[in-house]
């Protein structure tokens, strides 16, 4: 992001305090290599690895086709921030209510320190490698491994601490300084896994068939890790001027980091397997597959760096939902303590399930919740309200916002119901192996709540 004057940076502060325009100073660019940066890493990388299972050239039309539907709501989530000047949690408050928007807010803050968590355990393992590497500490993965994950856990943590220190301003110096690490560490490994395997090579492989994945499984996991940015947007957008930057630049930074690195982790995963003549999808983290490929240790270095550029953005999302629930916590004081959570909920694999076992469910988990809950959240601001909110009426608990003691019944009820459509799809088995069910979950939801805002009049105790 562009350094703000010293009055900005504090209004920054003050989440939901709308941003004039004439203290934006966020450009396109800023924008654009925001976005490219959030996407650009490793847990994209893990989850190209994942569908790799479902051969290159399914892997390859989902991976499309769902980056641009989801990137299409990114777009018009970032679109509410710049026109309101308001992060994406307070922008809640009108659809589900002053006190309501506690629960989006709520699924926010947890997914947010859950994508952190995910982040910093594939740089801890490339830690520990390193660690091997340097001192003959075990790898993880190998008995006696999980020290070196540890202390990978702890210094990752430390660095993360030390990159929100700074709020937004952090942000903005480690996504320029980690678009130019990955652009040279694509290239980097582009040249290693052609020069070991053929590209006629990786489109003939197909994995195992116990081990296949199902397009429609491979477009619910996609949906999963895309559309957690979407209830992030506004945090970003708000700090710009211009609708292009918001829209236009959002939609195409976020799918050029999705199709990057999710095509690296396909691409070298099917190339590690085509090599070992192996596959086992419980490897296909970045750090495994780069020291099967032989990159050495400066590309588990790269691998470190971009999971703080990363988690840079994890950790502000993750904050500003803290702060709509807790009002009275400062920004940074929120960074710090979504920081320690985070590094709290990266032991979890150690201790519960393998790491990708962990992984699966917890973007099961995050497709279930979120679809509905953007669903609700685009739909009242477009459709029935037309794109406009009155924002001054954001903690007035007499005013449109504060529906029935705070809390819109309707938005609540639509977004049970839609998480209940969710598990009920899942069960259609037609569906779950062909198109996924969270986009049909998410229209669902939106026609749901449509009818409910229309048919029924609103509950207000004023």
């Amino acid at each position: 992001m562009t350094q703000h004057s010293s009055a900005s940076t504090e209004s920054s502060h003050q989440a939901f305090t709308p941003i004039p325009l004439s203290q934006r100073q966020m450009s396109s660019w800023d924008l654009f290599a925001t976005w490219i940066g959030a996407n650009a890493n490793n847990g994209t990388w893990y989850i190209g690895g994942v569908i790799a299972a479902c051969g290159l050239v399914t892997a390859s039309i989902t991976l499309i086709i769902v980056g641009l539907l989801s990137y299409i709501l990114l777009a018009l989530a970032s679109y509410m921030g710049y026109r309101s000047g308001l992060p994406a949690m307070a922008l809640t408050r009108a659809s589900f209510g002053l006190r309501g928007s506690y629960l989006p807010s709520l699924v926010n803050l947890l997914q947010f320190i859950g994508w952190a968590a995910v982040n910093t355990f594939i740089a801890a393992t490339s830690i520990s490698y390193i660690l091997d590497q340097l001192f003959g500490l075990p790898q993880y993965g190998k008995p006696g491994g999980q020290l070196g994950l540890v202390l990978g856990i702890l210094i990752m943590s430390v660095l993360h601490l030390v990159s929100i220190s700074l709020g937004e301003k952090s942000v903005r110096l480690i996504e320029r300084i980690g678009i130019i690490l990955v652009i040279i560490f694509f290239l980097w490994e582009s040249i290693v896994i052609f020069q070991r395997v053929t590209l006629t090579d990786i489109i003939n492989w197909q994995p195992p068939h116990h081990l296949r994945l199902s397009a429609g499984v491979a477009a619910d996991t996609l949906a999963a890790f895309n559309l957690a940015w979407v209830t992030s947007a506004a945090d970003f957008s708000r700090f710009t001027k211009h609708r292009q930057a918001a829209t236009s630049a959002s939609f195409f930074g976020a799918n050029l980091g999705l199709f990057w690195f999710a095509f690296i982790g396909i691409f070298s995963t099917i190339a590690a397997s085509v090599t070992l003549n192996h596959f086992d999808p419980n490897d296909s983290d970045p750090s495994t597959v780069a020291t099967k490929l032989g990159l050495g240790g400066l590309a588990l270095i790269v691998i470190i760096l971009t999971s703080t550029t990363a988690n840079a953005v994890n950790l502000f999302a993750a904050g500003s939902a803290l702060k709509n629930i807790w009002h009275q916590l400062s920004l940074r004081i929120s960074l710090w303590i979504v920081t320690v959570l985070a590094t709290l909920v990266t032991f979890i694999p150690l201790y519960v399930a393998s790491f990708l076992t962990t992984f699966e469910t917890f973007l099961d988990a995050i497709g279930m919740l979120l679809g509905p809950e953007i669903a609700i959240f685009l739909i009242d601001y477009f459709v029935i309200h037309h794109r406009y909110y009155q924002t001054e009426c954001f903690s007035d608990h007499q005013g449109p916002y504060w529906y029935f003691h705070g809390i819109n019944g309707r938005a609540v009820i639509s977004w049970l119901l839609g998480v209940a459509c969710y598990l009920a799809l899942k069960q259609i088995p037609q569906l779950v192996a062909t198109t996924g069910t969270t986009f049909i979950t998410i229209a669902i939801t939106a026609g749901i709540y449509y009818c409910s805002m229309i048919l029924f009049k609103p509950l207000n105790n004023k």
